[in-house]
Formats: C-alpha cells, sequence, structure tokens
C-alpha cells in the first residue's frame, strides 16, 4: 500500500469522513497517538475490568453469557475462554466478501471507536489494529449476516478472529490463511482479554465505514448530475432563465440554490443567456435544482449523523476507567446510520430518476428540439441502419427501475432474533449494503447520461446549432475530457467497455465538476 499524504492519527481529534475513505484508498497511514496519557486512558479500562474480576464483579459479556445468556455465570476459571467462544460462533457469515477498500475502512472505524477510551481493551489490541492497517492485511470478511444490533457482530468476528490469527485475510491480492501471514511477517497473534471479542465485535464499524464510503460517492453524484444536466439543457437548447439567481432567492434552500447557481454558471447564463421558443422546459430540467438540491441540503445532517457515529464509543457495556463504572446499554443499536443510509439511498436514486427522464427527452425526436433520434451521429444513407443510443437509454431504463426498488427502507424491517433479547433491531448494515448498491447503478445511469448528453452536445456543434465560444469554460472542459476516452457513436458499435470504463472513472472522481 503506498501512501501519499500525513497518516491519520486515532485518538488525538476527531475522524472524518474524508479520513475513512483516505484510509480506505489507502493515501494515507493509520497510527495511534503515541501521546503517554492517551496510552495511559486506553490502559485505565483494561485494568480497571482486570481488578474487578479479581473482586468477583459481575459483568456482562465477561463474567455472564452473551444476549439472551447474560443469566448464564460463567465460572472465573472460564472467563479467559469466553472472547474466543464469540469470535468462533459468529463465524457464519455469507454473501459477497467485502472489498479490500471496505475492510479498511471497516478496521478504520472500529479503531475510532475504540480510541474513544470506553471499551475496556488493552493498548495491545489497538496495536494489532494499526498494524493490520500499516501491514494492509485485511481480514475476509462476508457481507451479510448483520441486523445492526447488537452491532455488527458476526462480520466484526472476522476482524476479531484475525487479531488472534484465525480464519483468512487478504493479502497483497490473495486470500491467505491469517496464520501464514503473520508467520511470514513476524506478527504474534494476540490473546483475547476479559470484555474484547466483545468490545470489538459488539458495535456499529461495519455500516459507518460503509456510510462513509457512500457518503462521498453521494457528494460527487451531486455534483455530476448537475453538470449533465447543463449538458441536456444546452443540447434541448432549454431556457436557462430557468436558473436565474432572482428565482432562487425566493425559494432560499442553500443546497437548492448551490445546484441553481453551478447549472447557471455552466450555461452562461449571464452571457450568453438562452431563452428558448419554449416558455418551460420540462420538469427533468426546469426543476433539476429543486430535484438534485433536496440531496444536496440533506447532506450537512447526513455528515453530522455519520460522524457522531464515527467518534463514539458504540459497544457494550461502557466502561468507565477513571470513574470506575460499569455502565450497560445500547450503543451498539444502529439506528441513527439506518436512519441516514435509508435516506440518502432514496436521494440518490432520485438522481437516478431524474437522468432517467433527462436521457428519455434527449433520445426522443419528439421532444428533443431537433437532435436526430436516439443522438445517432450517422449520416445520410446511414442512418436508416444505425440506433445510436437506441439499447443504452433501455439500459439506463433497467439500472434505474432496480435503485427505485432497492430504496424500500430496510429500518422498518426490524426482526426479533436471539430468543426475543435483541427484539427490536436497527438493520443499519442492510440499509448500507443497499445505498451502495443504489449508488453502483446509479453511477452506471450517470456514465451512460455522460456519453449522452456530451454526444448531443456535439451533434449541434457539428450541426452548426451552437456556436463553440457561448460554452462556459466549465462545459468545454467536460467536452474535452469526455472525449479523450470517448468517440461519436456514427456508427453502432457495442459500448459496453466504454460504460464500464466510464463507471470506473466517476468511482474515481475523474471527472471535472465543482470542486
Amino acid at each position: 500500500m503506498t501512501t501519499t499524504s500525513s497518516p491519520i492519527t486515532f485518538g488525538k481529534g476527531k475522524i472524518t469522513i474524508e479520513d475513512i475513505n483516505a484510509l480506505a484508498k489507502g493515501q494515507v497511514e493509520a497510527r495511534l497517538n503515541p501521546a503517554p496519557d492517551f496510552k495511559a486512558k486506553i490502559q485505565q479500562g483494561a485494568d480497571f475490568l482486570r481488578d474487578l474480576l479479581q473482586e468477583d464483579g459481575v459483568i456482562y459479556g465477561v463474567t455472564t453469557g452473551y444476549g439472551d445468556s447474560v443469566t448464564e455465570q460463567v465460572p472465573l476459571s472460564n472467563v479467559h475462554e469466553l472472547p474466543l467462544h464469540l469470535t468462533r460462533f459468529h463465524g457464519c457469515g455469507m454473501g459477497d466478501i467485502f472489498s479490500v477498500e471496505q475492510t479498511r475502512a471497516i478496521l478504520g472505524a472500529r479503531l475510532a471507536s475504540l480510541s474513544q477510551g470506553y471499551s475496556g481493551v488493552s493498548w495491545r489490541l489497538l496495536e494489532q489494529l494499526e498494524t493490520l492497517l500499516q501491514q494492509d492485511i485485511m481480514p475476509r470478511i462476508p457481507q451479510e449476516g448483520s441486523v445492526g444490533a447488537s452491532g455488527d457482530l458476526t462480520p466484526l468476528s472476522y476482524v476479531a478472529a484475525a487479531l488472534i490469527g484465525e480464519r483468512d485475510v487478504m493479502y497483497h491480492g490473495k486470500t491467505l490463511p491469517t496464520e501464514d501471514v503473520f508467520r511470514q511477517l513476524g506478527i504474534e497473534p494476540i490473546k483475547l482479554q476479559p470484555k474484547e471479542g466483545l468490545a470489538v465485535m459488539n458495535g456499529t464499524a461495519v455500516m459507518t465505514a460503509l456510510a462513509c464510503l457512500a457518503y462521498q460517492r453521494a457528494e460527487y453524484l451531486i455534483e455530476l448530475c448537475s453538470r449533465i444536466t447543463a449538458l441536456c439543457s444546452t443540447a434541448l437548447q432549454g431556457n436557462s432563465a430557468h436558473f436565474d439567481e432572482i428565482l432562487f432567492n425566493a425559494k432560499p434552500h442553500p443546497g437548492q440554490n448551490q445546484i441553481a447557481a453551478w447549472i447557471r454558471d455552466d450555461l452562461n447564463h449571464h452571457r450568453h443567456p438562452r431563452n428558448s421558443s419554449r416558455l418551460q422546459d420540462r420538469y427533468s430540467i426546469r426543476c433539476a435544482p429543486h430535484i438534485i438540491g433536496a440531496v444536496k441540503d440533506s447532506m450537512p445532517w447526513i455528515r453530522q449523523m455519520i460522524e457522531t457515529e464515527l467518534n463514539s464509543a458504540n459497544d457494550n457495556p461502557i466502561i468507565d476507567g477513571a470513574g470506575q463504572h460499569v455502565l450497560h446499554g445500547g450503543h451498539f443499536y444502529g439506528g441513527h446510520i439506518a436512519m441516514v443510509m435509508d435516506t440518502l439511498k432514496t436521494g440518490i436514486a432520485n438522481l437516478a430518476d431524474l437522468m432517467d427522464r433527462q436521457m428519455a427527452l434527449l433520445m426522443d425526436r419528439k421532444f428533443n428540439n431537433g437532435l436526430p433520434n436516439n443522438l445517432s451521429a450517422a449520416e445520410d444513407g446511414r442512418k436508416p441502419i444505425n440506433h445510436g443510443f437506441k439499447a443504452v437509454q433501455i439500459g439506463i431504463s433497467a439500472w434505474t427501475a432496480e435503485a427505485l426498488k432497492n430504496t424500500m427502507p430496510a429500518s422498518v424491517f426490524s426482526r426479533s432474533t436471539e430468543c426475543h433479547n435483541q427484539d427490536k433491531v436497527s438493520m443499519g448494515t442492510i440499509a448500507a449494503r443497499d445505498c451502495l448498491r443504489i449508488l453502483e447503478l446509479t453511477e452506471q445511469v450517470a456514465a451512460a447520461s455522460l456519453m449522452a448528453s456530451v454526444q448531443a452536445v456535439q451533434l449541434r456543434i457539428n450541426h452548426n446549432e451552437l456556436e463553440p465560444d457561448s460554452l462556459s469554460d466549465s462545459i468545454t472542459t467536460t467536452l474535452e475530457e469526455v472525449f479523450q476516452h470517448f468517440s461519436l457513436v456514427d456508427e453502432d458499435r457495442p459500448l459496453e467497455q466504454e460504460l464500464r470504463h466510464f463507471v470506473e472513472l466517476i468511482q474515481r472522481q475523474h471527472w471535472s465538476t465543482y470542486g
């Protein structure tokens, strides 16, 4: 893993969504705060638990069974075996495996929580998490099996297992037994102390990590969708007055007005206002700031919820080493992440739906104000046999429909489980996974829409219906950037590989927007 920026220091200030994304992408290194007072704060909780055990204290998950099995008293002679059993019986995850990037984010989110100093873990455990991140040894974690309370137990059991040298890890592009990688690198497996298995597993790290990744992808899609709207308005010879500053001062949602300003500037409204023969364009153009803006205006609230969860102690019980309290509660409950992921996925699906409608306008000669049918660039006698973006538009409709289908809120599907101890659960991890799937589908819609809208603008230029000098610098730059990876569709050709390439570029945030 090659890092390019200053390290992220856990235990020293707030960890941000951007920190987790940079860590996930391998752009920065993770380090623990080396300050003696931070190390002492962490160790204080572990020492308090050790002393309490010597006094025969009763502590959930330390001297009792887990969940509904809390009534089972664990003899002190077996207390040290209990964390090991917890990690092992939760090794039942199914489904696809989280990517290396996603797993780095998960480890970062768990380290951020444990670094709050309220989990009763030893300094040695934090060092082992730091080692996994620094050496890019990623636990192999199946995606399915969490109900989001009591936290992400099953997926995080794979993190706990890696710390003690069990199960498999992803290392240098291969899935290998953890013990083999540890032996190769001279890493000593740790032995989980009482409460440490629960501290690693009983929290919201998986859903929170995925939420961090989703947030940054959503931010970029908001900007890209705004640029695509400007391209569509240009190609349709739309009315730029729909984005006028005076108009939007009358409805002052800040995010909505930012979107309108971006589109207004893209359209060169003040220098080259376009007042088309249509007094009012269709809603997918005219109301785009209101549609995209609703998502934009939700982002500060979504950020606040994610980053509060990221910088919280979210396991149970909470160990107050300084005050010497063991506090039993429900901080593992992922309700806040479930709420923001269900909200964000609905907003992003609306962007897919918006672009789908915009593409329908561009393709159809009944509505596209003189553009060729299906945006084919074929000329003369080649026109009858060429179909341009016809099938791509069908694909856009399919991807949009699937995105919309997945907007059903996961948080309302709570299932009582674990002998009705976990009788109301968050489903936050499912909500986050749904959100990532909707983002992927919407990125596919955006890739196709970017190609189609650029083709449409270029057709106007080629047919002398649009002066290149009238275009804003931002639109000109987008045209130049896109045509570095794409050529006009004049003769029908398979577009799959170009679409896949564009999706990859979107996920890498390659295209210039408004940053």
